[in-house]
């Protein structure tokens, strides 16, 4: 019964950036975004506990991404720097009550796309 609402993908060229958001309906302890490519399985990108205190990045992601959280507007967001076309992909938002179960519980939203394209 969670709801979550991606936003904030587009086209880009490479090193571009993008800013996405996730308005997220449930206070379980950890979030994160997911990326899939087409017709492979979804793969965590990055996911951060809902105090701050703990992150953590896909190799990928490490110094070129950073995620963050407003929660008072109960959001997280994905800043992507120096875009590469391997980073196209559909993005999708998740939350869970553990690191473990993150993006293995629940539904999932509609998802944002974003290409990186030359």
């Amino acid at each position: 019964d969670v709801e979550l609402v991606e936003s904030g993908g587009g086209s880009v060229q490479p090193v571009g950036s993008l800013r996405l958001s996730c308005v997220i309906s449930s206070g379980w302890g950890w979030r994160g975004w997911f990326r899939q490519v087409s017709g492979q399985e979804r793969e965590a990108v990055a996911a951060i506990t809902i105090s701050g205190s703990g992150t953590w990045y896909a190799d990928s992601a490490k110094g070129r991404f950073n995620i963050s959280q407003d929660n008072i507007k109960n959001t997280i967001h994905l800043s992507m720097n120096d875009l590469r076309p391997e980073d196209t992909g559909m993005y999708y938002c998740a939350a869970a009550p553990t690191a473990v179960t993150l993006g293995r519980v629940g539904d999932w939203g509609q998802g944002t796309q974003v290409t990186v394209s030359s």
